[in-house]
């Protein structure tokens, strides 16, 4: 039994034991894990992109076939905004140029696709808010009250203004949003650089700290990366995934994680 797990295999997201002593430090991605702001995210790209979808098949004479949940899981969870655009056209075989991060929010390059989207998520946030899920707050409190470092990272440039924004910046040791992944030439998720760098911030090896994450991309990320423990958070029916890419235990919810302290080396 790998660091002190303990799940029950036969559901598919279900309560996880985890031997904390083994733990230096902690990574938590943000959007769906610290923040709820995932699901805004998934609305906002898709009303970007169906617009650019139905415009393009009123221009090709195609079908329009709408960007659905699946396609947000699978192509764009969890990456930088211009990687996810690249993935999902890629996915439907629609090739647009690069462009440049400086192009205005439209239709015609990979980036103003990008920029229109942000544009869409900074108006649903000033509009909304931001709200942190208070089990995940709590868990980060625990975790740091017993000398746990934690650590937050986002492929989003908007992280440390969410954060503010939720009231929540002070829980983290180590902050790399997707303005520094950028600064210091990061590759985006599934590579576990954003993860590494964060390791490196805290002065802690991979093999003692865990990530938690709820993209499919961002597991794999924890895998490849060497991480002792990877938790997934499945928040969208997705928990089988979560484990194919390398979750070594998935929960709902982290209210349903808990924390097992003074267990013995030999001990599961």
């Amino acid at each position: 039994m790998k660091y002190g797990i303990r799940q029950t295999q036969d559901e598919a997201t279900t309560k996880g034991t985890v031997a904390i002593e083994r733990l230096d430090a902690v990574i938590f991605d943000m959007d769906g894990v610290v923040t709820d702001t995932a699901r805004t995210h998934a609305r906002c790209w898709k009303r970007v992109l169906d617009d650019f979808l139905h415009a393009r098949s009123e221009r090709t004479g195609g079908a329009f076939r709408p960007f659905g949940d699946e396609d947000y899981l699978r192509y764009v969870d969890g990456k930088p905004r211009y990687d996810g655009v690249e993935s999902f056209l890629s996915s439907r075989g629609i090739t647009l140029e690069r462009g440049e991060p400086s192009d205005p929010p439209g239709h015609d390059t990979v980036c103003a696709l990008g920029n229109l989207k942000d544009r869409e998520f900074e108006r649903a946030v000033m509009e909304e808010g931001v709200k942190p899920f208070e089990s995940t707050v709590a868990l980060i409190r625990s975790l740091r009250s017993r000398g746990t470092r934690t650590a937050l990272i986002s492929s989003s440039r908007h992280a440390n203004m969410l954060l503010a924004a939720a009231g929540i910046t002070d829980l983290f040791d180590a902050i790399i949003d997707g303005s520094d992944a950028e600064a210091l030439g990061l590759p985006g998720k599934p590579e576990p650089a954003i993860f590494l760098a964060a390791a490196r911030q805290l002065a802690v090896e991979p093999s003692r700290a865990a990530v938690v994450e709820d993209a499919l991309a961002g597991v794999q990320a924890g895998h490849r990366g060497g991480f002792c423990l990877v938790i997934g958070v499945d928040r969208s029916s997705q928990a089988d995934a979560l484990r194919e890419q390398g979750a070594d235990v998935v929960v709902s919810d982290l209210a349903d994680l808990e924390l097992r302290i003074g267990a013995s080396e030999g001990s599961p």
